[in-house]
């Protein structure tokens, strides 16, 4: 992926979570978000944007998905393009919705889009979407997650 980020992958082995600890849908946006800030991605006030967006609208996208990201007016938190995965062995409730898989997605200069497409690819297939969710290492995540960082 080119573009405003620095040149490196956005999603790193480092950014994969198998063993989630959240279990509220907050707690997952906020251990996402932990993750993103802890990568030198986003700001912390990056986060609060990823809270805020969930209060306004949901970011479950169906197969046990949920892709937490910032509101416009956090934009200027994000350092660069970064995705994380979190997996949870048990589903969160996510305001009625059960999700095994948290994607974090913080994208930079406009390139949350192009992201977000190739999230939405990985997990368009259900068999796909069901592995990610019984993966249990952060390898196996990285394996099944990682075709995000090609171009």
């Amino acid at each position: 992926m080119t573009g405003a980020h620095d040149g490196g992958d956005v999603l790193t082995r480092e950014l994969c979570v198998a063993d989630g600890r959240a279990t509220t849908y907050e707690e997952a946006v906020r251990e996402a978000g932990a993750l993103l800030v802890g990568a030198g991605a986003v700001a912390p006030a990056y986060v609060e944007g990823m809270l805020e967006r969930e209060r306004t609208m949901t970011t479950f996208m169906g197969n046990g998905l949920a892709i937490p990201h910032g509101t416009l007016d956090a934009t200027p938190s994000i350092h660069r393009s970064a995705v994380c995965v979190v997996r949870y062995a048990d589903p969160i409730d996510w305001k009625g919705s059960p999700v095994r898989v948290v994607v974090g997605i913080a994208g930079a200069g406009g390139e949350h889009l192009e992201v977000l497409s190739r999230i939405a690819l990985v997990f368009a297939d259900p068999d796909q979407a069901d592995a990610v969710a019984r993966a249990t290492t952060a390898d196996e995540l990285y394996a099944l997650v990682g075709r995000v960082n090609t171009t």
